[in-house]
């Protein structure tokens, strides 16, 4: 598919955003780090968690208070070879970069480390954080709770956050192993896209409080919050398709988000407090790292990392199929596209930036304008 939409200069993006974020109080060290997990998210095509959230996930969440500018982060726990925070409902993104930069040095010094965040809030794509491992050359795992919005396998009530289970894996090749999604078959970032783009949401994706389908974007989003909607599981509805395996996975996420951390869960994570007013979410992320040399050698792992990928990308194809993929690999192949030409941007994306900067009156001219 032909790519329609304006490409505005990374360089450009990034200096609009990192200004935007410090005009509404995030400092300018903090602000960098935000603005390239964003972008980050845009770099690999993860288009549902980059600049298409800049505004109503971040920017609106710091202006009705239930995300908090500077991060005042606290070291709860800490032994050799893990650590727990407290991110007392700042920048998500903030925390865990320092939680990351602690691990990779535990790591590479015990040979494996863990670490979980409480009170924190939206830490952006969860394989940002485990990039940052399998960069070192080391093994990266992360997990984190949402705002409830996957129902139990039987139900109708949204109970689970959508909760990536997320691995980065080395291997010697030009890009790792890098297996970064929900546990269940769409995100709410990707029904915020579809709605923005006025596209439908897939049928059986999202089910109703009577246990039917719903496609209308906009009222998704709207029946989420409200608590007559919720996301199906990995697998969909019931048993037939094994919705209770997406179900379990997203169960093990909230555990380890929660339990580890000492932090809040399922309905606590709302954001809205028991007057239906906006509150803070109070997330907890979990992450572990895990040095390959500690093993057999990072070498060795990486090799044997590469021929698996390798071979299941040379595997024989179904009927009509060119080619067979391996996680990462598309990311890398978009990034391929898009480095010397920016990051697209469509209309609704385009009037968000336009609305920051008339509020924050920035001297600031888009390439698209």
């Amino acid at each position: 598919m032909q790519e329609t939409r304006p490409f505005v200069p990374w360089k450009e993006m990034a200096s609009f955003m990192v200004e935007a974020f410090k005009g509404y109080g995030v400092p300018e060290a903090d602000a960098r780090i935000c603005t390239d997990v964003l972008l980050e998210s845009d770099r690999r095509g993860i288009e549902s968690h980059g600049c298409n959230r800049f505004k109503p996930i971040y920017i609106d969440r710091i202006k009705k208070g239930t995300l908090l500018p500077k991060t005042e982060l606290e070291v709860v726990k800490e032994t050799p070879t893990t650590v727990v925070m407290d991110a007392h409902d700042g920048m998500g993104m903030v925390a865990s970069h320092h939680m990351m930069e602690k691990l990779i040095y535990k790591a590479k010094t015990y040979g494996m480390a863990g670490g979980a965040i409480r009170n924190s809030t939206h830490y952006g794509i969860a394989g940002y954080w485990t990039s940052m491992a399998s960069n070192e050359g080391l093994v990266g795992i992360t997990g984190t709770n949402a705002r409830p919005s996957i129902a139990p396998t039987f139900g109708v009530e949204n109970m689970l956050g959508t909760n990536p289970l997320t691995f980065s894996l080395p291997t010697d090749e030009e890009f790792p192993f890098c297996l970064d999604c929900a546990t269940s078959i769409v995100q709410r970032g990707r029904i915020e896209y579809y709605a923005r783009e006025g596209k439908e949401t897939p049928a059986g994706t999202v089910v109703s409080d009577q246990g039917t389908a719903l496609t209308d974007s906009a009222e998704i989003l709207k029946r989420l919050v409200d608590g007559t909607a919720a996301l199906t599981p990995l697998g969909g509805i019931g048993e037939e398709l094994a919705g209770y395996k997406g179900y379990g996975y997203a169960t093990v996420v909230e555990i380890l988000s929660a339990a580890l951390s000492g932090g809040q869960f399922m309905k606590a994570l709302s954001g809205v407090d028991e007057n239906g007013k906006p509150s803070m979410y109070h997330l907890g992320h979990f992450f572990f790292v895990v040095d390959p040399e500690a093993f057999m050698g990072r070498a060795e792992f990486e090799k044997i990392a590469g021929e698996i990928c390798r071979a299941l990308r040379a595997s024989k194809k179904a009927p009509g199929q060119d080619r067979i993929y391996t996680a990462g690999e598309k990311e890398y192949e978009v990034w391929q596209f898009r480095k010397d030409k920016g990051v697209p941007v469509g209309e609704g994306v385009q009037k968000d930036l336009i609305a920051i900067r008339d509020e924050l009156g920035l001297d600031f001219k888009f390439s698209f304008e």
